[in-house]
């Protein structure tokens, strides 16, 4: 074998072992940082910055259950850096996930720093962050539970109460079949048809008046409305039921107010109100429709001197077919969608209902809305207008008063 081929060969294998060499060096230096990285509790770069941007509470906790950083609604649960997991449940899917390996979500009930009564309902979401780390991710979901909760008892509630009227329907039209040849009893039987028919149309015309309010785009055009003018016709529709239940409506409080809305939908949340007073006040007792203006809201109260409502009944009253007194509520033929019609009819016009009571002293409910400033009526602009131009004429040409001209 000559040199040249000698040398080759040599370098050939240096250059070999070199790379092998290296490769090994490199490997080495890999694993050294994977096991350093395995063993540290240091929070990676930027994860503190992905965090703060968050709307969920999250946290990352290291092998003991330390927090070493959270986002800013962790707070809501207690969570801070430097403090300890309190929540067993958590601890539990810390844990599984750092035996594991793998990322885990579990739904479960927390309590809420400072509010042991309201525990939440959480849909929580571990994964491990390194060997010694793990991100945990808590989404409160208690308000999406209870939209879920309200849109079932709704399609509920509202097949039963709707089977109702037809049933009865179905049979007093077959009663009225049976009694064919007894007039007097056909008369009866066609009577309480009648009024279950308007009890069915009541119902309906309810909840198509609840859908339009909680639709989207259900009210568009909204323009000045009068507030005398919906406390005199809510009260003039009211009138004989009033006087039907033994019961005065009086009319007291400021006037002139306006606001911005719908003047169909207020009138019919003010009645809905004034019919409830009605029906829950004794005979010979008031009922008394009060307006109070500030410098920016319009107070509409109406007060009873009724059976009141109970501290049990008070948070629920404004719910889809709830009655705190169920049975008066049937015997007066009521839907249960009036307060709640109230509640959405008041939200959509940007305000709000406050409700006082007292169980036999009475009820008073409140609605307070945006006040609006007063507008300048057509004929007052006209006479301002005149007015300014006669001043105007005056003050260009005097002679007009010497010459005995009418200003």
């Amino acid at each position: 074998m000559t040199s040249p081929n000698t040398a080759l060969i040599a370098l050939a294998v240096g250059l070999v072992i070199g790379i092998g060499l290296s490769a090994l060096v490199a490997w080495a230096y890999r694993a050294r940082a994977r096991v350093v990285e395995a063993a540290s509790s240091v929070v990676p770069q930027g994860t503190a910055d992905v965090l703060d941007s968050m709307d969920d509470a999250a946290c990352v906790v290291d092998a003991s259950g330390l927090v070493l950083a959270t986002s800013h609604p962790a707070a809501r649960f207690g969570i801070g850096v430097g403090s300890t997991l309190d929540n067993p449940e958590l601890r539990q899917l810390v844990r599984t996930v750092r035996s594991t390996g793998a990322s885990a979500t579990e739904t479960m009930r927390i309590t809420r720093s400072g509010a042991a009564l309201d525990p939440r309902l959480v849909s929580a979401r571990a994964s491990a962050l390194g060997g010694q780390l793990t991100l945990l991710i808590i989404r409160d979901v208690t308000e999406q539970e209870r939209l879920d909760q309200v849109r079932r008892d709704f399609v509920a509630n509202t097949s039963h109460e709707l089977k109702t009227p037809v049933g009865a329907v179905s049979l007093l039209a077959e009663a009225i079949e049976s009694a064919a040849d007894d007039p007097a009893q056909v008369r009866i039987f066609a009577s309480r048809i009648s009024a279950e028919a308007a009890r069915l149309g009541q119902l309906t015309g309810r909840i198509m008046s609840l859908s339009r309010l909680q639709a989207a785009d259900g009210i568009t055009d909204f323009d000045t409305v009068a507030i005398d003018e919906v406390i005199a016709s809510s009260i003039e529709g009211h009138t004989v039921q009033a006087d039907s239940a033994g019961v005065e409506l009086v009319r007291g409080g400021d006037r002139g107010a306006y606001v911005r809305g719908d003047a169909q939908i207020l009138i019919e949340a003010v009645g809905n109100l004034i019919a409830n007073a009605i029906v829950y006040s004794p005979k010979g007792s008031r009922v008394g429709v009060g307006v109070k203006v500030d410098a920016a809201t319009v107070e509409i109260a109406v007060s009873d001197q009724g059976i009141g409502i109970a501290d049990a009944d008070r948070d629920r009253i404004f719910e889809r077919f709830y009655r705190a007194d169920e049975a008066r509520s049937r015997r007066t033929g009521g839907t249960g969608l009036g307060l709640s019609i109230v509640k959405h009819a008041t939200q959509r016009h940007g305000g709000e209902v406050r409700v006082w009571s007292r169980p036999g002293r009475g009820s008073t409910f409140t609605i307070v809305l945006p006040r609006l400033d007063v507008p300048v009526p057509e004929t007052a602009r006209k006479i301002k207008k005149t007015k300014r131009a006669r001043k105007a004429d005056k003050a260009a040409d005097p002679t007009r008063i010497r010459n005995g001209e009418n200003a």
